[in-house]
């Protein structure tokens, strides 16, 4: 028997080949009127250096702040997780600058990315945050977790998921260019096509996405055309960014990793060096590739539960 749901779905696709209408802003508006229907409303600021962060807030109670990785933007990171942890905690979703609605005028590096998540912080006058975060959004929690103790003194506790912060090397990279079979590594997280887009997905989730031709230049186009040079400036800073992090002081937060078994981006071995340098536990979810957050969410949502409202530090 097929579900309601999925005949609705299946002659939805028909329609949307008939009529050209586009699948990727129907699951769009679907995700965005589900978290509206639990009370999250859509904002932006104005960031100092010019351009706008756009987030996502809603629920009660302490502040918790979701950072996502590189592509996609907050909702299509987060959206299961939001729906569900809004229950218990004040939830904090943007979108990363030159991602989903978010600019910047300033230099495409991780430096800007953390100042406008600080200045998101600081206009919102939160206080005692957690931080949950995932990839590329790892390294701004990192990096935050290095900041003044001013600002520090601002965050309860971190939760970092396929992240390795600054401990991954120049062997590393080559490494991983040479399994996705590219030059360089914005080669394989910029994708300049549909094709590329299929290669992106193989490589982050454990199984292959159900992907038509048509789907996938639409996701393309919705999420990777734009913002171009600056998310290929992201990358190519990002060593001379890992320097500056492994020259930063141990912070003591209160942290929790969390890694796929399979993770293809970051292996786990780069999740159990991190977790004995910071002398941070470690929870390693079984078959789950390094899209942790859409693959594991229910694991997820179960696991930064557990350690915020665990012993405060």
């Amino acid at each position: 028997m097929i579900s309601n749901k999925l005949k609705l779905f299946i002659i939805y696709i028909c329609f949307s080949l008939l009529s050209g209408c586009s699948v990727v802003r129907w699951k769009i508006d679907s995700d965005e009127d589900n978290l509206k229907a639990v009370g999250f409303t859509q904002h932006d600021i104005n960031l100092e250096e010019g351009g706008s962060l756009s987030y996502w807030r809603g629920g009660k109670g302490q502040p918790l702040l979701l950072i996502h990785g590189f592509g996609g933007d907050a909702v299509t990171t987060w959206k299961d997780e939001m729906l569900a942890l809004s229950a218990d905690y004040d939830v904090i979703a943007p979108d990363l600058a030159w991602f989903g609605d978010s600019f910047s005028a300033g230099e495409a590096n991780l430096t800007t990315e953390t100042q406008a998540i600080w200045q998101l912080v600081n206009q919102l006058e939160l206080e005692n945050i957690n931080i949950a975060s995932i990839s590329y959004g790892g390294f701004i929690t990192l990096n935050m977790m290095n900041n003044s103790p001013e600002q520090t003194r601002q965050i309860n506790k971190a939760i970092i998921i396929a992240s390795p912060g600054p401990y991954f090397n120049d062997d590393d990279l080559d490494t991983l260019t040479t399994r996705f079979g590219v030059d360089n590594p914005e080669d394989f997280f910029i994708p300049k096509n549909s094709d590329e887009l299929r290669r992106l997905f193989d490589g982050i989730f454990v199984r292959p996405k159900m992907m038509p031709d048509f789907v996938a230049d639409q996701i393309y186009q919705t999420y990777f055309a734009a913002w171009h040079k600056q998310r290929v400036e992201m990358i190519q800073s990002l060593p001379a960014d890992r320097d500056v992090l492994l020259d930063a002081p141990q912070s003591s937060i209160s942290t929790l990793l969390i890694w796929g078994e399979k993770d293809q981006i970051f292996p786990l071995e780069h999740g159990i060096y991190l977790s004995k340098k910071i002398q941070a536990p470690l929870v390693v979810i079984p078959d789950t590739g390094h899209g942790v957050t859409n693959e594991q969410p229910e694991m997820v949502i179960h696991l930064i539960k557990n350690f915020i409202d665990s012993e405060k530090r």
